[in-house]
């Protein structure tokens, strides 16, 4: 066993696999996230979807032909989590503060995609943004250049 343990320890290939866990458990953080964003009003519309799909797949490199499977599996986590808590400490532990405003931008757009703000919406991307320890300045930023990305 201890051959064992110090194997695993001395081997840098483990490398690799923490740093692929990470992105793949920072994907479906942010997935997960995403689709809260698009159903806090009680819905998600088809554009709201193809945001989640564009964000993933461009920002994030979840693969097209994997993306279909990899939204039902953070919907699923998404539905069967009591909170957001379990995501957000994931990003806080991983993550720097730069990486966790690019999520609350991306949160942003999804929220502003249909062209208003419901207060639910807000609120939502406030309670967020104190998960992920954010400053209420870097979210109302977060929110301008949100609103600048969807117009341009």
């Amino acid at each position: 066993m201890l051959d064992l343990i110090k194997k695993i320890l001395g081997d840098t290939s483990g490398e690799k696999i923490k740093e692929d866990n990470d992105v793949q458990g920072f994907n479906m953080a942010l997935c997960v996230l995403l689709l809260e964003a698009a159903h806090v009003d009680g819905e998600c519309s088809d554009e709201e979807n193809e945001h989640v799909i564009l964000t993933l797949t461009t920002k994030c490199g979840v693969p097209r032909e994997e993306i279909d499977e990899f939204i039902a599996s953070g919907d699923r986590k998404r539905k069967d989590s009591v909170d957001l808590f379990q995501f957000t400490r994931y990003m806080n532990t991983n993550f720097t503060r730069d990486e966790k405003i690019e999520v609350m931008e991306a949160v942003w757009r999804i929220i502003h995609i249909d062209g208003h703000l419901e207060a639910h919406e807000d609120h939502f991307a406030h309670k967020l943004a104190n998960l992920l320890r954010l400053t209420h300045k870097q979210l109302i930023d977060a929110k301008i250049r949100a609103r600048q990305q969807l117009t341009a």
